[in-house]
């Protein structure tokens, strides 16, 4: 199997991926940014990422949601125990999109080579979930688009790529 490994997420300054069972930045930009990326292709999460979608599956991608609970359904969704066992679902595709959470960013980093980041320049106080660690030892910038501001919530973010060094 050739199939890519892509790792997409929105990162606060401080690391901060979620709040409360939600994202904690709803920035339009970024949601167009997720859709062109991710469209047509599989999109492996965990089931609380799932859940915190506001309407369900993501239309126009195969989703594939990981649990432990082994009754779990719910329309439009696939479920796998693991994310090797969700990447096998997935068969010979060119590219796989992990789109979160927490477990599920840090189970596919060694797998991943490549990760698309919209990095926020403001840090989340309150989280209770975090990106794991972006290593430079392991990682390189291959794309970085200028700083952009949300007209809504004021924020300044960038779209950053990231490519495994190694490959």
């Amino acid at each position: 199997m050739n199939t890519k490994v892509t790792i997409i997420a929105i990162v606060a300054s401080n690391g901060a991926i979620g709040r409360d069972g939600d994202q904690p930045f709803h920035i339009s930009a970024d949601f167009k940014h997720f859709k062109a990326v991710t469209m047509g292709k599989p999109v492996v999460m965990g089931r609380r990422t799932f859940e915190a979608l506001p309407c369900g599956a993501l239309p126009g991608r195969r989703n594939i949601v990981i649990t432990r609970n082994k009754q779990w359904r719910a329309p439009g969704a696939e479920t796998a125990c693991s994310i090797e066992d969700a990447l096998n679902k997935c068969g010979d595709v060119p590219e796989v999109m992990i789109i979160g959470g927490g477990q599920v960013y840090k189970s596919a980093m060694p797998l991943a080579s490549r990760l698309e980041i919209t990095r926020v320049d403001a840090p989340v106080e309150d989280a209770d979930t975090f990106f794991p660690e972006i290593s430079g030892d392991e990682w390189r910038v291959a794309e970085q688009s200028e700083p952009m501001t949300d007209p809504r919530s004021s924020h300044t973010f960038r779209f950053i790529t990231y490519v495994r060094k190694d490959s």
